[in-house]
């Protein structure tokens, strides 16, 4: 089969298509034909090796990196950790899916997703696609959506509250603002001047252009500030809070979040019923992973960046 191999540590370039066997599922596991994935920046940040955690604390953290994925590139070395496909054959002790069933799923720090085919325990974090739903838009619900899900969720959001969501119109961002929205808060999502109208058709209540305002030189004051890019200064990240508000950022996530197949469901639903869709960015097909690493690196997508394969 065809897969992407990070070959080393550094730019797209070091990402080079190559044929691998192709895998063999155990007694639990299910193989999957993959029909997309996406250029995430989890992934950009493993190739680059850079966790983007700020100079400081990537300067201490980088050591520890090594030890854990690699020293020289990825032990994992096929990239990629959220996909859609469909199961093409399953192990002997599987009963929750079954050969044809139309999935989407995340492999998290597995990886394993730039290719033709994976493997995937069935007790992983999986779900059935809507029935309308395409590969390209289930793909990236599996890891984006579940991780602004469940950053908005430790917030406990009641009707009513004032949610600002930094960095509304990247990945997770765009799927905060709609979750916020469903959870009855009122949503102020910052982002720039080229985004501001698709964050607004997301459900936005407000907007602002963080290239000419800085949102927490404003007079608001809010009960939740959810930093989905994690770019917040350390020292601006409670200004506009309430007294008991709360701040979050994605980054927060790395490592220590058991994401669940029951909150993928959730989401699944929250897709069949229209109160959740994927902004879609760009299309590859994974021939051209480079190019899509790259303009993923370039640090303006909007939405997802989908490989198709």
């Amino acid at each position: 089969m065809k897969a992407v191999i990070c070959t080393k540590y550094g730019p797209p370039e070091v990402l080079m298509i190559r044929e691998i066997p192709k895998p063999v599922p155990n007694d639990k596991e299910l193989l999957v034909r993959i029909k997309a994935t996406t250029a995430h920046i989890g992934d950009t940040k493993i190739r680059r090796f850079e966790p983007g955690l700020g100079a400081l604390r990537d300067f201490f953290f980088k050591p520890i990196m090594r030890f854990m994925i690699g020293f020289r590139r990825p032990r994992k070395e096929i990239l990629g950790m959220e996909f859609a496909g469909d199961v093409e054959a399953v192990g002997s002790k599987v009963s929750k899916f079954r050969p044809d069933d139309r999935i989407f799923a995340t492999t998290e720090f597995r990886f394993g997703t730039y290719a033709e085919y994976c493997c995937i325990s069935e007790d992983g974090v999986i779900a059935i696609i809507p029935a309308k739903m395409a590969y390209r838009e289930a793909a990236p619900v599996s890891n984006a959506g579940l991780t602004a899900l469940i950053n908005l969720r430790k917030a406990k959001i009641q009707n009513g509250q004032k949610v600002l969501i930094y960095g509304a119109s990247g990945s997770v961002g765009t799927y905060a603002v709609q979750i916020a929205k469903h959870l009855g808060a009122e949503v102020t999502g910052v982002c720039s001047s080229a985004n501001l109208d698709m964050v607004r058709s997301l459900g936005a209540d407000t907007v602002i252009d963080y290239t000419i305002e800085d949102f927490t030189e404003r007079a608001d004051k809010y009960d939740v500030i959810f930093d989905a890019i994690g770019k917040i200064k350390r020292s601006k990240r409670r200004i506009a809070l309430t007294i008991t508000g709360k701040y979050l950022t994605s980054l927060a996530l790395s490592g220590n979040i058991k994401l669940k197949a029951k909150d993928l469901n959730y989401l699944k639903e929250l897709c069949e019923s229209g109160k959740l869709i994927s902004v879609i960015d760009r299309v590859y097909p994974l021939e051209q992973i480079v190019e899509a690493h790259r303009y993923v690196d370039k640090g303006h997508k909007k939405g997802n960046v989908i490989i198709t394969i």
